[in-house]
């Protein structure tokens, strides 16, 4: 069979694709990789269509072993990456023959990296995505991040090319343990103090060991809202709740679809990859944008990523 044997699955190690939409209805959340931006680079990297089934790492420790030949990239976290034991480089395509074996080591900076295989891993669909949410059982090969022995099925190549591709090092992100996350206030914020909003924006506050794909519990000020609680309603992307402890949550991929926590804002998702590539202990402040500007700061990465050229190499 073509594809890849997992031999060490690695900490937590996720098939992903764009994710699920169009499902809360029936309570199912997006899923999707956390850096949409790295994510969409390591497909990109390999030619393939953006939505490709692709491999999300989280702090590494992968091994993988090659029953076919193909071509890979790998993005996001710094981690080094040796194939049969060579030093290789992020952020550009590598040629893979039969037999190879691809490890990646633990992150230095950033926690999150991304595997990209050219056709995509060819991962049956669950409601529409292969997108991996562990509380729901739902996408990957079983609903669970990979373990050891898994086989990760890929298209063969039908055709050798031998060029190989590269992200020019001005376009690569860089991973901060220390970031500004760019926030739309919502209806809600009316719930809240003039002193706790001022507190909210010019406070830092630290990630805490409670943080996973469905959210980041911060330390630091705490805010409270003039109410304790409102009817459950459903729950955007970024969504920032201030629960009774006055600890902000942000809510990434895998939050709930609804909840009654009263929310200051929502994180832009530009800003939600970041926070995504911390771990514990870093630190975060909110900065207070308006609808407009976060739609221009869309458009512009878009028209960034879109028209970036990849270098041979």
């Amino acid at each position: 069979m073509n594809g890849f044997l997992v031999k060490q699955a690695g900490i937590h190690t996720l098939i992903q694709d764009l994710g699920r939409f169009g499902q809360h209805q029936i309570g199912l959340t997006n899923g999707g990789p956390i850096d949409k931006l790295a994510f969409s680079w390591a497909n990109r990297l390999c030619q393939n269509v953006l939505n490709s089934s692709a491999l999300e790492i989280t702090m590494g420790g992968l091994e993988l072993i090659a029953t076919s030949a193909t071509k890979i990239a790998i993005t996001g976290a710094k981690v080094d990456v040796f194939i049969n034991n060579q030093r290789k480089e992020l952020w550009r395509t590598h040629t893979i023959n039969s037999g190879d074996v691809i490890r990646l080591g633990f992150a230095e900076s950033g926690i999150r990296a991304y595997l990209a295989v050219v056709g995509g891993f060819q991962i049956p669909l669950s409601f529409t995505s292969s997108a991996t949410v562990c509380r729901e059982k739902m996408g990957g090969l079983q609903g669970t991040a990979l373990i050891n022995n898994d086989f990760l099925p890929i298209n063969a190549l039908t055709k050798y090319d031998e060029t190989d591709f590269t992200l020019n090092y001005q376009y690569r992100p860089t991973y901060s343990k220390n970031v500004v996350l760019r926030t739309i206030i919502g209806y809600q914020y009316q719930h809240f103090s003039s002193v706790a909003k001022r507190l909210f924006f010019s406070s830092e506050y630290t990630v805490s060991d409670r943080y996973d794909r469905m959210g980041y519990r911060l330390t630091g000020s705490k805010v409270k809202a003039d109410i304790k609680g409102i009817l459950s309603e459903g729950i955007c992307h970024g969504a920032i709740q201030i629960p009774a402890d006055g600890q902000p949550i942000v809510l990434l991929n895998d939050r709930q679809t609804i909840g009654g926590y009263p929310k200051i804002g929502s994180v832009i998702a530009l800003d939600t990859a970041k926070l995504g590539q911390l771990g514990q202990g870093d630190k975060v402040h909110f900065e207070q944008i308006s609808i407009e500007d976060a739609h221009n700061l869309n458009q512009l990465s878009a028209c960034l990523f879109t028209g970036t050229k990849l270098e041979l190499c």
